[in-house]
């Protein structure tokens, strides 16, 4: 049995305003190839299938093409609902869509209810366990005293390993939305610590042969048999340069025989750039840059008039600006950097520097910007 592992498609999603669907499908619609040259038999999705509870119209279209080309291809799909989904949503007709080879596992009271598939040594059970808010999710367990992701996470596989338990040789593979320890989060995830401790435990997922895990998007290896395949495409700048990768799994008739990685390409990268206008705009050595979404970091002494306009002359796709502002701006360190540490009376006048491009504060304004400091702490003496 060989299967595909992704997770945190976010289908939908935008990258500082910028449109990301064309990209989207363009990755997604080519795990089919992949399917096809690799003899994939499952392809399974982690979580976040959607960027959100409530996806646009083009935002399904394009699910339900890349679903179209993956059934096509020959494989099954297997995808859960993560804390970006609607899990209600997601399992709109999932009974008649099994059918034809889709299969969504979103509804917790189920979630030890296996896709079975099969192969030459026996069978594969592929359990989905949809996205456990710990508030929510206790009552649906019949744990009210479950508070955290731990607690829940820990009743679902119990659930998982008692059904296992009543189909002795059947090989497991476990879906999972979750923050597991030893995890390396980016910055474009979602925080899920919302009604319960957010890290939960390797140990919870015992006693299956794969957790094809969900919700971190940098690919990485927790144990052999415990991986996130990380998002399709990057999702911050703080995912620039990251390769990005699906796992190839494969078990055997005694369980997990190995896997490896499936580099997936990157339609347009993510580059961030800086240094003053005038050396982005005309330096060769950008050049690459010019296809790229790019963010940029300005460090002219004094801000220059209409930046973004004048860098999408070059940089069509640029969608993010900082100028780190006047004095020091060449050192590195952000506004905020600059700052820290000093005091009242500094910061008060490093701000009418920066909103003024950079011009300081003249002894009179000083003066009168101290008195106005002062009257505002004696007010608040009084209070």
């Amino acid at each position: 049995m060989r299967l595909l592992h992704t997770s945190d498609w976010h289908i939908g999603r935008s990258l500082h305003g910028a449109d990301l669907l064309a990209e989207q499908e363009a990755v997604l619609s080519g795990l089919a190839g992949v399917v096809t040259a690799e003899g994939v038999d499952a392809v399974v999705v982690a979580g976040d299938v959607y960027d959100r509870a409530v996806p646009s119209a083009d935002a399904t279209a394009v699910l339900d093409r890349v679903v179209e080309h993956l059934l096509d291809a020959g494989a099954a799909v297997v995808l859960t609902p993560g804390n970006h989904d609607s899990a209600r949503r997601l399992g709109t007709f999932s009974g008649l869509l099994t059918q034809a080879g889709l299969h969504v596992r979103a509804a917790t009271a189920r979630l030890d209810e296996p896709v079975l598939l099969a192969d030459a040594h026996g069978g594969v059970a592929v359990y989905g366990l949809p996205y456990l808010e710990p508030e929510i999710a206790r009552h649906e367990l019949g744990l009210p005293e479950a508070r955290s992701h731990e607690a829940v996470l820990r009743a679902a596989m119990d659930r998982v390993r008692a059904d296992l338990a009543r189909r002795p040789g059947t090989r497991s593979v476990v879906l999972a939305h979750a923050f597991v320890g030893g995890g390396v989060a980016s910055d474009s995830e979602r925080d899920i610590c919302v009604g319960g401790v957010e890290v939960v435990p390797a140990s919870v997922f015992d006693g299956v042969d794969y957790v094809a895990l969900g919700h971190l998007h940098r690919p990485q290896t927790l144990t052999d048999r415990l991986r996130y395949s990380g998002s399709p495409l990057p999702y911050s700048f703080g995912e620039a340069g990251q390769d990005k990768q699906a796992w190839l799994v494969d078990l055997d008739g005694a369980g997990l025989a190995g896997v490896r990685a499936v580099p997936l390409p990157v339609p347009r990268p993510l580059t961030v750039l800086t240094g003053t206008l005038d050396a982005l705009l005309d330096d060769p050595a950008h050049a690459a840059a010019e296809e790229a979404f790019v963010s940029v970091r300005l460090t002219d002494d004094v801000r220059p008039p209409d930046p973004m306009r004048r860098l999408r002359a070059r940089f069509p796709h640029c969608v993010h600006l900082e100028w780190t502002g006047g004095a020091g701006a060449g050192d590195g360190r952000s506004y905020q950097e600059r700052l820290r540490g000093r005091g009242d009376l500094d910061v008060a006048g490093e701000f009418v520097s920066h909103v003024r491009g950079g011009v300081g504060t003249t002894p009179a304004e000083r003066d009168l910007l101290a008195r106005a400091l002062g009257a505002a702490a004696r007010e608040e003496l009084t209070r």
